[in-house]
């Protein structure tokens, strides 16, 4: 898939051009994104970054970073993407001026995105303002009771099973591997310390089961309480895997929660509580 971040870095064609930020990549997006896929016209999604509400002012926690939105947009079959930088210069154009300063270059003929979707200053812009600058519009049916916002909330309570199902994914924690207390490794079970993306949601502490690089993990997100913690770690034990990961990206898919963190009596209680975590993992199953 052909990535730009101006209109002019894509050669001319008629577009069907599906639009929105996209933050997650649901099935309600893939629901649009794959329409305009099916139309017949060269297909190029236009997304937003950074998140618009961020740039509003607004705290939002990310459901995937830019670098993986690109990649779930080619799963869907779009031939291009073209990347707008969110400012707070954009966010005051009247719908009209972003028609003509993003969507007419482009050569966008048709457009598809959800009912109910907005743009321009104030939201002041809606489907029947581009059928009537000349547009041909499709609205795709929202998919009832998917939302990014409903996603975050189920991610929060570390309801990830749920989470997957409106995702039409497993969840997913993105960062790099940095030095930890190296404790996990004096167990038995040396674990990679994941530091997130800044802006991504990270789920509700506990201990899940999930995968990273065709290995399963047993994950740990909390402040280590046994050891009297008080900062967040993400720390991952991939199960059967021998190697180093520092400085290393690592995407950890999250298929279930086994169950809260917590302090143990002893340090033997612990290392037998985390086996019975490796082994809950080895049973679990990827979200379909």
């Amino acid at each position: 898939m052909n990535v730009a971040h101006e209109p002019g870095e894509l050669e001319p064609a008629e577009r069907a051009v599906a639009i929105g930020t996209f933050d997650g990549v649901h099935r309600g997006h893939r629901a649009v994104l794959e329409t305009a896929a099916a139309s017949g016209l060269r297909s190029t999604v236009v997304t937003f970054d950074p998140h618009p509400r961020k740039v509003l002012g607004y705290d939002v926690q990310l459901l995937s970073t830019l670098e993986r939105r690109l990649e779930l947009f080619a799963e869907t079959g779009v031939d291009e993407a073209l990347v707008v930088r969110f400012t707070p210069e954009l966010s005051r154009l009247e719908p009209e001026e972003f028609v003509r300063g993003v969507l007419d270059p482009l050569g966008a003929r048709a457009v598809f995105a959800g009912e109910g979707f907005r743009f321009g200053a104030g939201r002041r812009g809606s489907l029947e303002t581009l059928r009537r600058l000349g547009l041909e519009v499709h609205a795709v049916p929202l998919v009832e009771g998917v939302s990014s916002s409903t996603i975050r909330e189920l991610l929060r309570k570390g309801d990830v099973r749920a989470a997957a199902g409106l995702l039409g994914r497993p969840a997913e924690i993105e960062g790099v591997v940095v030095t930890g207390d190296r404790r996990g490794g004096t167990l038995g079970f040396p674990t990679a310390n994941v530091s997130p993306e800044p802006d991504l949601l990270v789920p509700g502490y506990g201990i899940y089961a999930g995968e990273a690089r065709g290995h399963r993990i047993a994950l740990s997100v909390g402040v280590n309480p046994h050891y009297g913690g008080s900062e967040r770690r993400v720390e991952a034990f991939l199960l059967d895997f021998e190697g180093d990961l520092y400085g290393q990206r690592l995407r950890l898919e999250l298929w279930e929660r086994l169950r809260d963190e917590r302090a143990f009596a002893s340090e033997d209680e612990l290392v037998r509580q985390i086996a019975e975590d490796v082994a809950a993992t080895r049973r679990a199953t990827r979200p379909a």
